[in-house]
């Protein structure tokens, strides 16, 4: 038997250090745990399907809260079935004893089980919701703040017909021109179609 743990955070820059903790506090060594940074929206993150793979029936599974494990309520009932019926393992949550399938064997214990699962997956899938509706209204009340939420605009410099022309008659290089005008490759096109289309309405 091999004891798993898995860790999840939502982007690079969250901190996973209090899962690692936990994980470590029950005894999963660190060659048995995988990690994904990325949403929970679904399972199809790299660290948990290779993890999945790996297990083998009678294994064990620790997740330290069930929103780690996901926040979609009809994948973590899935994922749960696929785990502990499918290929067999044990999962324990940390956070919330109730669920650990090493101790729910009998009907009522699994019962109670599948109850908690339902309402902390619910749980899991609202809080999801709750967080791209405040991303939503955050955005929205930056916009009309005047807070400029893509890239910076990088805007031509005065002299950037000049800058286009020397580089067109091969007198800079590329390098040069860009330079100059403090912009990417990229951006240099762009604004160089931009002045094109400019000029060409004007005549």
């Amino acid at each position: 038997m091999i004891t798993y743990g898995y860790v999840r955070v939502s982007s690079t820059d969250q901190n996973e250090d209090r899962q690692m903790i936990a994980l470590h506090q029950v005894g999963v060594e660190d060659k048995h745990i995988f990690m994904d940074k990325q949403s929970g929206k679904d399972f199809e993150r790299p660290q948990y399907k290779k993890m999945v793979k790996k297990m083998r029936h009678g294994d064990l599974l620790y997740v330290l809260s069930i929103d780690r494990l996901g926040r979609n309520y009809d994948e973590i009932q899935h994922q749960w079935r696929v785990l502990t019926k499918e290929i067999g393992i044990d999962v324990c949550v940390i956070d919330m004893p109730l669920l650990d399938t090493r101790r729910s064997k009998d009907l009522l214990g699994t019962f109670v089980a599948d109850l908690v699962l339902q309402v902390l997956s619910f749980a899991a899938h609202n809080e999801r919701d709750n967080i791209r509706k405040r991303q939503a209204e955050g955005i929205a009340a930056a916009k009309a703040r005047g807070v400029h939420m893509g890239r910076p605009v990088i805007n031509a410099p005065p002299d950037f017909d000049q800058i286009v022309k020397s580089w067109e008659k091969k007198e800079i290089t590329m390098e040069e021109a860009m330079k100059r005008c403090r912009m990417s490759e990229t951006t240099f096109y762009r604004r160089r179609r931009e002045m094109q289309l400019i000029k060409g309405k004007q005549k």
